[in-house]
């Protein structure tokens, strides 16, 4: 959830039910002119998933914020939703400063971080609005900016550096596909490893799978590590002769 419950600070236990597995995928967005909204969310550095065309009728792209597990999809004839009416999307962040300028330098007009101050009579969205981020730094989620793409869809930056018992989903990579993961990765170390001068093989391991579980391609995991291990590890592979 995006906010908190400040009178218990832990969140309602979940049934203990069998069910399937169900992962938010994509949230569409309702946009006037397709080409412009790509144009400003891949300035932004999301990751372009798709760019599908049917005749003149039908036109989905989709694409991801940085290290999400949901992506937006905008288009022609995928919503019938007026554009720019999608609001309060939320952007969670562990540094809303740094966030705040990863937006801004891909040209998005982000406002100054602030939090909220609800009473009775003043408890609306923008009424209720601080500057600045919340005071009280024991605590996550109460700090935030906002910013809207070229149709007016609002996005909010929610910073939350801990979360409240209960609101993360236990994860794991099932063996085999762990398995598998570590053999691609023993492959694609063993080439580097007959080229480069001796070093700990954990840390070009580490870098490689850290780059494929960010979604990254095995050529790109490949020269992600490489790098890493001449940046911070001063192995660098002798130049061909």
């Amino acid at each position: 959830m995006a906010s908190t419950d400040t009178s218990s600070g832990t969140a309602t236990p979940t049934p203990e039910v069998d069910t399937a597995d169900f992962d938010l995928e994509v949230v569409t967005l309702p946009v006037s002119d397709v080409d412009r909204a790509k144009s400003f969310y891949l300035a932004l550095g999301w990751r372009l998933d798709a760019d599908i065309m049917v005749g003149d009728d039908f036109r989905a792209v989709q694409l991801t914020p940085h290290y999400s597990g949901c992506s937006i999809q905008f288009g022609k004839g995928v919503t019938m939703a007026a554009p720019g009416s999608a609001d309060r999307l939320f952007l969670v962040v562990n540094d809303i400063d740094a966030a705040r300028a990863d937006l801004i330098s891909g040209g998005a007009e982000v406002s100054d971080v602030y939090h909220y101050d609800r009473q009775p009579g003043h408890g609306g969205e923008l009424e209720s609005r601080v500057p600045g981020p919340d005071p009280n730094k024991s605590r996550s989620y109460f700090t935030y900016a906002s910013f809207k793409d070229p149709d007016g869809n609002t996005w909010f930056l929610q910073e939350i550096t801990s979360r409240i018992p209960g609101r993360e989903w236990e994860t794991g990579v099932d063996v085999a596909t762990l398995a598998d993961l570590l053999h691609e990765t023993s492959e694609h170390h063993g080439l580097f490893e007959a080229v480069a001068p001796p070093h700990d093989w954990w840390d070009w391991y580490a870098a490689y799978l850290d780059a494929r579980e960010r979604g990254k391609s095995s050529d790109e995991a490949t020269a992600i590590a490489g790098r890493y291990m001449a940046q911070v590890k001063g192995i660098v592979v002798p130049a061909a002769t």
